[in-house]
């Protein structure tokens, strides 16, 4: 037991506060029992050491502890909490809860034996807190973490852009609001390095080799240990997954024939979809369904893109430049926003907006005539009518 408070103060000591993501002033920290889900690598661990570190007075009263540590292997998750709540802590930070069996059983009755303990808890995207045993989910708040928007890149890397714009501003506004941005700093370089290396806040302190190797590592990681500690899975299965993201690496956006897929990798169509489904909300991938979504597209997605730029430029060296402009936009948008493939033009958002992308020369000609359209143009730093800067749309969290 004491290793495991050594720990948990090392780490908090250790723990930087010089930058602060933006979902911690979202948090309602006071709140009981609070979880935060998220793709692998996207700062949930240090999210709850600096709340620790900034606002907890007396840290003596909280314990951080990541629920894959050897110690559980001999003791319980519900025995930690008695020891705690007996030695006055009344804080519980548990991290990677989906490495842990029962995970939700023992929380709740954590929560339900002692009163005066607020617990936070993190895991993986794929965990479906609404489906979990034990009715936890109506004792929980729940928040979805994402890696880093361009904006928060930015702050990364010394700028200091505060103010967080919605879709409807940078529609409305965008030639004043990038003229304003762009005047503070050279936005396209930025841009650029952060398609390749910036999603993920360990960006920092690495070189690109470096920093694409832990990209590696972490999708592996989610397919080797987080899919399998979530659902029942064959061994072969994962092999599959990754040799899925392979094929995928070297075509997405790929608009999908199922058949020949499953053939090329001589497996069911229900191994394939259950895959894709597993890889979507580990945040790998990313579905994409038509805008006439019947009950054949609620099973097959359109197209699939992967969750970020990151990824994609990790697991190949081959990944097209229009690609890497549809998975940005698909990516920062669908933080708050609900984006479906349209008839014509690339995405419609929230069912009424229309955006074509590609770059710098793009024109309307696909999207003519359509209602509330528009152009999003790679490589120009100000938009101009109806046409806005696709590195804008970065600023959105």
């Amino acid at each position: 037991m004491e290793s495991v408070y050594r720990i948990s103060a090392q780490l908090v000591e250790k723990t930087s506060l010089d930058i602060i993501r933006y979902i911690f002033d979202e948090i309602q920290w006071e709140d009981r029992l609070i979880g935060i889900k998220g793709a692998r690598g996207v700062g949930k661990t240090t999210i709850m050491l600096q709340y620790i570190k900034s606002k907890i007075a007396d840290r003596r009263k909280a314990l951080y502890v990541s629920l894959d540590n050897i110690w559980f292997s001999a003791h319980t998750l519900f025995e930690l909490a008695e020891y705690h709540a007996a030695h006055g802590g009344k804080y519980l930070f548990l991290d990677e809860v989906h490495r842990y069996p029962n995970w939700s059983v023992e929380i709740k009755n954590i929560y339900d034996s002692f009163p005066d303990m607020h617990i936070v808890f993190t895991g993986s995207s794929l965990l479906e807190i609404d489906n979990s045993i034990s009715d936890l989910s109506r004792r929980c708040v729940i928040y979805e973490m994402r890696g880093l928007s361009f904006r928060e890149f930015l702050n990364f890397e010394g700028e200091k852009f505060g103010e967080v714009y919605s879709l409807q501003d940078i529609m409305k506004s965008h030639y004043d609001i990038a003229t304003q941005i762009s005047a503070r700093c050279k936005i396209l370089p930025k841009f650029e390095k952060y398609l390749k290396r910036g999603y993920y806040p360990y960006y920092r302190g690495c070189s690109e080799i470096t920093y694409l190797t832990r990209v590696q590592q972490v999708v592996n990681t989610i397919i080797d240990y987080d899919i399998p500690a979530v659902t029942e899975i064959e061994y072969a299965s994962l092999k599959k997954a990754k040799q899925l993201l392979v094929i995928l690496s070297e075509t997405v956006p790929y608009t999908l024939n199922i058949q020949s897929l499953c053939t090329m990798m001589q497996i069911g169509r229900n191994q394939l979809m259950r895959l894709f489904d597993l890889l979507d909300r580990a945040g790998v991938i990313r579905m994409l369904y038509a805008e006439d979504r019947g009950l054949k597209q609620l099973v097959k997605p359109e197209k699939i893109v992967f969750g970020n730029t990151n990824i994609m430029d990790a697991l190949s060296s081959k990944a097209e430049t229009g690609t890497i402009r549809e998975t940005f936009f698909a990516n920062q948008l669908s933080a708050a926003n609900r984006i479906i493939m349209p008839q014509k033009g690339d995405f419609l958002v929230n069912s009424a907006y229309l955006f074509e992308v590609g770059g710098h020369g793009k024109g309307y000609r696909q999207i003519s005539g359509a209602k509330d359209s528009f152009v999003v143009a790679d490589g120009i730093e100000i938009g101009i009518d109806n046409k806005i800067p696709l590195w804008l749309f970065g600023m959105m969290y």
